[in-house]
């Protein structure tokens, strides 16, 4: 899965667009946020100025499905 099909996929199931940040980094409040660092794909929730859970990957499809993964809980029907 690349950037551009998360966010199709995200889009498709009805997630609401201010639970999460991809590739946009920095600190903003109460997202989930992906993004690439150096040359890791990163997983965060951030919240108050704090990343939390952070979980880094190799591969952007690695990190695009468990993003996906986290985030399908907030699609609708």
């Amino acid at each position: 899965m690349t950037i551009l099909e998360l966010e199709k996929s995200l889009q498709k199931i009805k997630v609401p667009n201010n639970c999460y940040s991809i590739m946009k980094g920095g600190l903003p409040n109460e997202m989930f946020c992906l993004t690439k660092e150096g040359g890791s794909w990163i997983v965060y929730y951030s919240e108050r100025g704090n990343r939390t859970g952070l979980t880094a990957f190799e591969s952007e499809s690695e990190a695009c499905i468990y993003f996906y993964n986290k985030l399908k809980v907030y699609g609708r029907k």
